[in-house]
């Protein structure tokens, strides 16, 4: 049996061998050498006919060499590819071929097919016949041996399936085939996962055939176990099902047409689970349609985004506006959607804020204490459940007094007071929710009373519409379908007035429950609506991920929906095309468990299969090899190499031997500062004298960031300052030069009268000798404009972001001022334009600069302003990424929320801060001009 097979991808080329005679003739004949003759004219006279010349035989072995020369080249332009042959001798008995062929193989199956078709090759050199059984397609009737050919050709048109198949409906067949064929081979292509049954069919196959052979890959499978769209960020949670294999990789992110939306890394280190994190605006993370690892051609490394996963556009209108903050009816719902919704409100004073919210496109609309007897107002509602809305309105007292009937049930006028000086009643506390509640699985906190309500009529349907009630059976939440839109009823206020629920955590699950649950408005709810019990398969993924045409055999997906794929709904897309259902490969419920084979006699072979080698390399190589002998053979052969070549070879020999090194150059020294993070620079000791970097900044005034070593970061700072430097160009006297990257630990600061230092909290800390340079160059007179671009992240009172951590881990060692947000009458607010702030990529982050000391201080501060600048000003609403713009004028990156006004003001912040870093306290100095003129004058 031969060990090995030789394969051509281009056989035609061997067509070039039948010339070798002809090869053979060409390359025996040699012409003769040239002959040195001297020049007298008397020679050239006599030796004018010259006598016929017999050309000189080519030696034999340069003949063979050549023509071997020639043969290699030949064979390389075939393409050989030589294949080990991997595949047991089989025993006197047919082949069974058991294949997992769910998604979990889809990553590896090439290699399983390459395993496969050695076995049934082998059966059919053999002459024995064989079968092949896949999991997904269990036989209808009794397993039949055919012959090998045949059964390879059913191999081959094998695929994996985007679900994953039961195994035990295949065992009545296998036992069947092996009770017919005693001295059957069975092997079984496994996957290497449970599955849910695979350990209890390892057993009943090892009680039919203890001689099974079991093939698997030794490789971990990678899945994307679903995803999160939270307040900034959607992040995707993957899991895999072994340590081992890569440990890092990328999640791509694109949209329902293919497009891409963004990448983001994960790394799996020793554990079985990782995230991969896209900060991306609310509006893109909402188009995201489709997750993929690249790299894992798997249904499971694909998940596939609709609805469902998007974050809801949510509306607040309050009846009326509290003087204080925290009396405010939506100060409570703010607090408890922001982490999970997009909060929209209407602008103040607008005339009809439910109107404007509607515009919007909001998905739920929350009403706190708000009338809507209008009957415009009422028709706009009506519309808006009728398009799939969610209305939650809360109770009040205009409410109570009543006014319109929008309620899930009728309500009894004024309200039920629980406890206070004229009632009986203690205040109530919650009952347990109902299974029938959404809201079923929480649990009501002990402390949690309702001291006012609106009461509900005892109608029929009314426990059916209850979602939440209290200890005394009283509802506390209501809600009704009104078409494809759901109004909900709080029969208590949305402040702590008439309950302290919305002091707790209960009440921001409640909200996340009705906001999870709540439908897209438009067309998407329509959609939706008409979809009825059954949704039609729309696009369906094969088993490595593909979306494509449903097959003939996939059905409607019920519009509860499905715990897991089958063969009947495959993975993929249901329903409308304007609101498709997805159901994912991989579900929230399901897990990979290895393959537990312990204490079963089988035979276990890793499915690492033979490797095919591509000869064409090593072929070219010798060819080249054999060219250059050649070429040393012809020079040897003509006398050239005594004459020519070998005493050239011994001069240079020589040359090199006595030359001396060659001076160190900047091309040989390690990388600049500007491409390596700060905290693998060396000491500032270590840098040269004369850096031209240096040289050039001291030639002309640039703006400077902080590489930090993330490229994507230092990408943005570099274009950003260069925006900025143009605008300062052309709406101010200063023209800056171009905008130059540093490394605080090797650059010289002191030529940059400004740093921008974006703030990347996955970087390393950098050395406490770079806090001391940087401490260094504030109390000089520099500026550190430090960004943390986290303000979409940030919340009063709310847990230290991660650039907050690293930026106040880095600053612990630093002499710093005290700090304030910046004041609006602040001269850095007036330096160029008038502003209220300075906005960025976001526009709600504060930002932070040093406080004034009253005039008749005299103590010294700890890192002294030059000429009253603030050494250092913290912001953090991503400013570089607003400042970057094309040669359009247009924003490089998106803004949230958006606009050509938002990218206009924050370039205008830049300017302020700018000028206000080069002239110091000349704008606050210009209120004193009338003392200092009075004082001139006496």
């Amino acid at each position: 049996m031969s060990l090995f097979s030789l394969a051509f991808s281009a056989p035609w080329a061997l067509l070039a061998l039948a010339g070798a005679p002809l090869l053979y003739l060409l390359l025996r004949v040699t012409p003769p050498p040239p002959q040195r003759v001297a020049f007298p004219p008397l020679k050239l006279i006599l030796d004018l006919k010259k006598p016929d010349a017999t050309p000189a035989r080519t030696p034999l072995w340069l003949l063979l060499l050549r023509m071997a020369l020639a043969a290699l080249v030949v064979l390389a332009m075939a393409g050989p590819v030589l294949t080990p042959k991997g595949a047991p001798a089989l025993k006197n008995g047919p082949l069974l071929l058991l294949v997992d062929d769910g998604w979990t193989a889809a990553s590896d199956w090439s290699l399983r097919l390459q395993a496969a078709e050695s076995r049934l090759e082998a059966a059919a050199r053999d002459g024995l016949p064989a079968a092949v059984l896949s999991f997904s397609e269990p036989p209808a009737e009794a397993l039949n041996a055919q012959d090998a050919s045949a059964a390879l050709a059913r191999l081959r048109a094998l695929k994996p399936k985007a679900f994953l198949p039961s195994r035990a409906p295949s065992l009545a067949a296998i036992g069947a085939f092996l009770t017919a064929n005693p001295t059957a081979q069975p092997v079984w292509l496994t996957d290497g996962l449970d599955n849910s049954d695979g350990a209890s069919f390892a057993v009943q196959l090892a009680a039919l055939a203890p001689e099974t052979e079991i093939l698997r890959d030794p490789r971990p499978v990678q899945v994307i176990a679903g995803a999160d769209n939270g307040a900034t960020a959607l992040e995707a949670r993957l899991v895999r099902s072994a340590p081992g294999g890569a440990a890092a990789g990328r999640v791509r992110a694109t949209d329902a047409k293919g497009a891409s939306l963004g990448e983001a890394e994960f790394d799996f280190s020793n554990t079985l689970a990782a995230k991969a994190s896209f900060d991306l605006p609310a509006a893109l993370r909402n188009e995201i349609a489709r997750l993929e690892i690249l790299g894992e051609t798997s249904a499971g490394a694909v998940l596939l985004l609709d609805a469902g996963s998007r974050r809801r556009r949510v509306g607040l209108v309050a009846g009326a506006r509290g003087e204080q903050p925290l009396l405010s009816p939506l100060h409570y719902l703010r607090d408890a959607l922001s982490p999970f919704a997009d909060l929209r409100e209407a602008k103040p004073g607008a005339s009809d804020p439910v109107g404007q919210l509607l515009d919007e496109g909001v998905d739920v609309l929350i009403l706190a204490d708000v009338n809507v007897a209008a009957p415009a107002l009422r028709a706009r509602l009506d519309a808006f459940l009728a398009a799939g809305g969610t209305l939650v309105r809360f109770a009040g007292p205009r409410l109570a007094a009543g006014g319109d009937d929008l309620f899930p049930t009728r309500l009894r006028r004024g309200g039920r007071t629980l406890g206070g000086a004229l009632s009986w009643d203690k205040p109530k506390p919650l009952a347990p929710f109902e299974e029938q509640s959404p809201f079923f699985g929480l649990t009501p906190p002990a402390e949690a009373t309702v001291s006012r309500q609106v009461l509900a009529e005892p109608d029929e349907g009314l426990p059916a519409r209850t979602w939440a009630r209290l200890a005394d059976g009283t509802p506390l939440v209501t809600a009704d379908k009104r078409g494809p839109g759901t109004l909900v009823l709080f029969h208590v206020s949305a402040d702590a007035g008439w309950s302290n629920v919305p002091l707790s955590g209960l009440f921001v699950d409640m909200l996340k429950r009705i906001v999870d649950r709540a439908g897209l408005v438009g067309k998407a709810g329509e959609a939706g609506a008409e979809a009825g019990a059954f949704l039609p398969p729309q696009r369906l993924l094969d088993g490595f991920g593909v979306l494509g045409t449903p097959p003939a055999s996939a059905k409607p997906l019920p519009a509860a929906g499905l715990a897991a794929p089958d063969a009947d709904h495959p993975a993929g897309l249901y329903g409308a095309a304007a609101a498709p259902r997805a159901l994912n490969a991989f579900n929230r419920g399901m897990i990979l468990a290895p393959l537990d084979l312990a204490g079963l006699k089988l035979r276990q072979t890793e499915l690492v299969g033979p490797r095919p080698v591509d000869l064409r390399a090593p072929l070219l190589i010798g060819a080249f090899v054999l060219a250059l002998a050649d070429a040393l053979a012809m020079l040897w052969l003509g006398g050239r190499w005594r004459r020519q070549v070998a005493p050239a070879i011994a001069a240079l020999a020589l040359l090199l031997a006595f030359a001396p090194p060659p001076p160190a150059s900047a091309a040989s020294q390690p990388a600049s500062a500007a491409s390596q993070p700060a905290s693998a620079a060396p000491s500032p000791s270590k840098q040269e004298a004369h850096n031209p970097r240096d040289i050039q900044a001291a030639l002309g005034t640039k703006l400077a960031y902080v590489v930090t070593g993330d490229a994507r970061v230092d990408r943005i700072s570099q274009q950003g300052l260069l925006s900025l430097s143009e605008t300062l160009a052309r709406r101010t006297s200063f023209v800056p030069s171009e905008p130059q990257g540093v490394d605080p630990a090797r650059d010289e600061l002191s030529f940059y009268p400004l740093l921008y230092w974006p703030i990347a909290p996955d970087r390393p800390q950098p050395g406490p000798e770079v806090a001391r340079r940087i401490e260094a160059y504030m109390k000089q007179g520099g500026l550190v404009l430090f960004d943390t671009r986290d303000g979409g992240m940030q919340f009063n009172n709310g847990p230290a972001t991660p650039a907050q951590a690293w930026l106040k881990t880095f600053l612990k060692g630093v002499d710093l001022p005290p700090l304030e947000p910046v004041p609006k009458d602040h001269v850095v607010t007036r330096t160029f334009y008038l502003l209220d702030g300075f906005v960025g990529r976001t526009e709600n982050g504060p930002t932070y600069i040093e406080v004034l000391p009253p005039e008749s201080a005299s103590e010294s501060r700890p890192a002294r302003a030059g000429d009253g600048v603030s050494p250092l000003v913290i912001a953090s609403n991503d400013l570089a990424a607003a400042w970057a713009g094309d040669q359009g004028g247009d924003a490089l990156y998106p803004l949230t929320p958006g606009g050509p006004r938002q990218r206009e003001m924050a370039l205008r912040g830049g300017v302020n801060i700018v000028m206000y870093t080069l002239t110091g306290n000349y704008k606050a100095d210009q209120v004193h001009v009338p003392e200092l003129l009075e004082r001139l004058g006496h």
